[in-house]
């Protein structure tokens, strides 16, 4: 007997009704404009299932169409973090309410601003779907389709997994989060259905049939326990007010600096940034893709919000954000066409030595292999949620990032500052499997540490 849940099966009877359903979208779905907002459904035969085949399929550059539709329930729901749940579930209510994400216009790829159902709709988070990454099956910009079409020797980022940039999102949000860096806004999956996503005409036919169907014959439409689009997983990161692109603020303070309390705040802010961006290898830090909130004093004639009273003083404070990761996690550094270097290291904050206060939060955690083992026990949690998830390539990602750590660690417990630890020759650090000699023979892990050899053709882009 097959489960109703996820397949239909019937007599003769729904078998001729079914079949009219795909004459029937031929001649209705055309004239048809609604659209529901419900997730889909998978329809398969009792004799067969799901076919899996071209999952494998999942991590290619400009995918093509998969043969099956994930017909899982969708449950945003976070045990560990009821605020974020709590966030995501206002999203959906007012996505219900035709309070619909709006497309971000910016950027190669498809992202999206999601709103809150208030009376007065506000931006609450952006929403990256996977399959409208910049390489996506789905990607609605057309940069990246001529990028891919005209310099096919230059495609994409050698040293990255293609369509994995969703993750990558989340993946930096973990290690924010482990670290206790707090300068990337809380991201995590989710998956989400609007109209105003791209899908393709066959999907927005399907969607269109089946609702109709279900109208007309609401007999057969009780077999689609799914009407509508697809959901989509994606990257949903929490919105942040007040911040402004870093170049803007960056030619401010040239101009008119920062007092000297600020200016060390915005320094030890500056550095976690750099702990950030060197330990997950990010490939597209620049001055454009990070954000500054800077709070001045409130003076003698201006009105404090803490205080109506104008007394005391608003403290100034500076904080900044690190957004758009998701072009970071390589599963080796660069070493084809470009390097992708870390545009904040020309800053001049990058030739000053790394502080006591950054030395004191990230070192004892980042000297011990049991937490950066840790951190890759949950970045492997993260990243096996994807289609396409390959443990080998996954393990070369982390060989980089252990890589990264060594370095970093070396260059906190030596004083250096973020221009010479960029400067330092690039180290991947392999899980090696090994067998010791012996009467009792037990598997233990050894690590293998190997320099980079070969260098990209251009070293300064």
């Amino acid at each position: 007997m097959c489960d109703s849940s996820t397949t239909v099966c019937g007599d003769h009877t729904t078998a001729n009704q079914l079949r009219s359903v795909s004459s029937y979208e031929q001649s209705y779905c055309v004239d048809s404009c609604e659209e529901s907002c419900l997730p889909d459904v998978t329809y398969v035969t009792c004799s067969g299932g799901v076919s899996t085949s071209a999952s494998n399929k999942e991590s290619q550059p400009l995918l093509k169409r998969m043969d099956t539709v994930d017909a899982s329930i969708v449950n945003n729901v976070f045990p560990d973090d009821p605020e974020f749940t709590a966030i995501v579930k206002d999203a959906e209510n007012a996505i219900d309410n035709c309070v619909y994400p709006q497309r971000i216009s910016q950027g190669s790829s498809g992202s999206y601003f999601v709103k809150n159902s208030a009376e007065i709709p506000k931006t609450i988070a952006v929403f990256k779907p996977k399959d409208e990454e910049p390489y996506g099956r789905l990607n609605p910009k057309w940069t990246k389709w001529m990028h891919k079409l005209c310099c096919p020797c230059c495609f994409g980022r050698s040293c990255l997994v293609p369509n994995q940039g969703y993750l990558s999102e989340a993946g930096a949000s973990l290690v924010d989060r482990k670290l206790q860096l707090n300068i990337v806004p809380k991201t995590r999956i989710v998956k989400l259905v609007s109209k105003t996503f791209n899908y393709s005409a066959i999907d927005r036919a399907k969607s269109r049939t089946k609702q109709n169907v279900s109208d007309r014959f609401p007999r057969v439409g009780r077999h689609f326990h799914r009407i509508g689009l697809p959901p989509k997983a994606g990257s949903f990161q929490l919105f942040v007010e007040g911040y402004e692109d870093a170049y803007v603020w960056l030619r401010r303070f040239e101009d008119d600096p920062l007092p000297d309390n600020i200016q060390k705040e915005f320094q030890q802010q500056f550095e976690r940034l750099v702990v950030l961006d060197y330990i997950i290898r990010n490939t597209d830090r620049n001055n454009d893709n990070w954000l500054v909130k800077y709070v001045k004093e409130a003076t003698n004639g201006e009105v404090s919000p803490v205080n109506p009273w104008g007394s005391p003083k608003k403290q100034p404070s500076i904080k900044i954000a690190a957004i758009d990761n998701g072009l970071a996690f390589p599963f080796k550094h660069p070493d084809e066409w470009r390097a992708y270097p870390y545009y904040w290291a020309w800053l001049p904050y990058a030739k000053i030595p790394l502080s006591k206060e950054i030395r004191e939060l990230v070192l004892p955690t980042l000297s011990d292999m049991n937490f950066v083992q840790e951190l890759c026990d949950e970045l492997y949690d993260l990243f096996k949620t994807d289609k396409g998830f390959d443990r080998h390539m996954f393990e070369k990602q982390m060989s980089v990032m252990r890589g990264q750590i060594l370095n970093l660690t070396q260059a906190l417990k030596e004083g250096k500052t973020p221009l010479q630890l960029v400067q330092m020759p690039s180290v991947v650090v392999e899980r090696s499997r090994t067998e010791p000699k012996g009467r009792i023979r037990v598997m233990t892990d050894a690590f293998t540490q190997s320099f980079q050899q070969k260098t990209p053709f251009f070293t300064w882009c």
